[in-house]
């Protein structure tokens, strides 16, 4: 996710980034320039349909759709922010269910009891890993485990399967064994379930939104809504402004096109993408603080 200060105008008007969609569409802008310079010159100076009224009336044809395209164009970015933004109040309430849980076993664990410390000191953390790599479809960081410390007491994973369901198990798992084993009591147990459930509703409502799009029809009706209207802009303004109708409606695409290009990349926040959320830093951050409370 790319960090910046949003009141340094200068940053935003006068610089590139990776992300910005202009790269993107460098060759559609080129095309859709050199397409509006050839109805210009036609109408122009080959046909020399300046006289037609018919042609002159289709500025208000587009003044109409303008405002259509504007409502879909709202209702698009809004609906992928909305994803954007439930995706990280997700990451946010995992980031608090693992302080809650690790600072709840810090106070129920004694300190001597090392091993269970270390345990769920790294499968706290690993489970924030893990999920961030399922859901981005990279394969589960395994080198938070210590061979020596914890070699003995994980099952091992299996790649093929749902590796977040395996450590939340194993994680359950283990408190049920201290459960038996008396380090727990049933008052205590309850008061840990709520951090554990949360985990797998975490993790599923993460999957709800990374496998669920914007409906397909949706999707390819606004794109040709907008080169339709954007491939007709020439035929009517090039009357009125000339030549300069070329790099007028080039920007009219770019704005339009840019605005779709933007919901569809943040509509899936858990990828890798430029303004997709800080996944990794946030699991990172959760691996520090879980450690720091379970030392």
């Amino acid at each position: 996710m790319i960090q910046y200060n949003p009141k340094d105008w200068f940053f935003f008007i006068f610089r590139l980034h990776k992300a910005d969609t202009i790269r993107k569409l460098a060759s559609m802008l080129a095309a859709i320039a050199i397409y509006s310079a050839i109805v210009a010159v036609l109408e122009v100076e080959v046909f020399k349909l300046s006289d037609n009224n018919h042609l002159k009336n289709i500025p208000i044809m587009h003044g109409m759709l303008g405002f259509v395209i504007s409502l879909l164009l709202v209702f698009r970015t809004n609906t992928a922010y909305d994803r954007w933004w439930e995706g990280r109040k997700l990451w946010g309430s995992l980031v608090n269910n693992s302080r809650n849980l690790a600072l709840k076993l810090a106070a129920i664990l004694p300190e001597e009891d090392k091993e269970d410390r270390i345990f769920f000191r790294r499968m706290i953390a690993l489970f924030a890993f893990s999920l961030r790599n399922h859901l981005s479809h990279e394969s589960t960081r395994t080198e938070l485990f210590n061979e020596d410390d914890l070699g003995h007491m994980i099952t091992p994973l299996d790649a093929e399967k749902h590796i977040p369901n395996q450590i939340a198990a194993q994680i359950f798992k283990k408190v049920q064994q201290l459960y038996k084993a008396g380090k727990i009591t049933g008052d205590e147990l309850i008061v840990l379930n709520a951090e554990l459930q949360s985990f797998t509703d975490i993790c599923g409502a993460c999957e709800r939104i990374k496998n669920t799009p914007i409906p397909f029809s949706y999707s390819v009706f606004l794109k040709k809504f907008i080169f339709f209207y954007v491939m007709t802009l020439p035929f009517g303004y090039v009357f009125s402004m000339g030549y300069y109708v070329v790099p007028v409606v080039t920007f009219i695409f770019y704005v339009l096109a840019s605005l779709e290009l933007v919901a569809e990349e943040i509509e899936d926040p858990f990828g890798a993408d430029a303004n997709d959320l800080p996944t990794d830093k946030i699991s990172k951050n959760i691996q520090k603080h879980v450690a720091e409370i379970l030392q």
